[in-house]
Formats: structure tokens, C-alpha cells, sequence
């Protein structure tokens, strides 16, 4: 599974939870740490936290072992690390505050895709 499956996986499985405002930001040109970074809301400390949980089970099975994740104990924003993708799923005010999608889209080229279901 290359970089672009393993994030269309995260972003189906974010949607299957329903997650809020799913977007996946294509950082390759802008640094060597991942390829795309992946911001989610969840509507509870409680949503946030099974979002992650699920992404990592998903991840897994496909044969992507999480790195790292972050932040699960309080759930406001929990960091999941996937080496080609990081996935980034916070409680809607944190996300405000942050601006995640502002900071990593600095150049207007770069590919920004929000999900919708079909």
C-alpha cells in the first residue's frame, strides 16, 4: 500500500466514524517528515479518541504499524503517526486555534482535498 492508499484508507475510515470536516493536505513538497497530513474534528473527547483508535486498528490490518500516537489521554487533539501519513484528529475549538490546514497550505498549488461523501 503506497502513501496515497494508506491516506484514502484514514479518510474513509475518519468518514465511517464520523468525523467532521475531513481534510487531507498533500505536504510532500513542503518537507521529508510525511506525504500527506490528515485533520479530522470529533464532537467529544470521547469521539476524538475512537476516531484515533479505529484509524490505528485500520492502519494495522493494512500492514501500517502506527509510530506513535499522541495526545489520547486527554483527547482534545490525539497526533497518529503513520510514517506517510499523519493524522490529526482534535475537538473542533482546538482545531480552530491551531489552523493546521493554514499552516501547511502555504503555497496556493498545494492540493488540499476535503471529503464528502458520495
Amino acid at each position: 500500500m503506497n502513501s496515497e492508499e494508506l491516506s484514502e484508507l484514514v479518510m474513509a475510515t475518519l468518514d465511517d466514524g464520523k468525523a467532521h470536516d475531513i481534510v487531507k493536505l498533500d505536504v510532500r513538497d513542503l518537507t521529508t517528515v510525511t506525504d500527506y497530513m490528515i485533520v479530522a474534528s470529533g464532537t467529544s473527547n470521547r469521539h476524538v479518541r475512537a476516531l484515533a483508535n479505529a484509524v490505528a486498528d485500520k492502519s494495522r490490518e493494512a500492514g501500517h504499524r502506527p509510530a506513535g500516537i499522541e495526545g489520547e489521554e486527554g483527547s482534545e487533539w490525539v497526533l497518529l503517526d503513520l510514517h506517510d501519513a499523519l493524522v490529526h484528529v482534535m475537538l473542533p475549538r482546538v482545531r480552530e486555534f491551531y489552523n493546521l490546514e493554514k499552516l501547511w497550505c502555504l503555497s496556493p498549488a498545494k492540493e488540499q482535498t476535503a471529503f464528502t461523501e458520495s
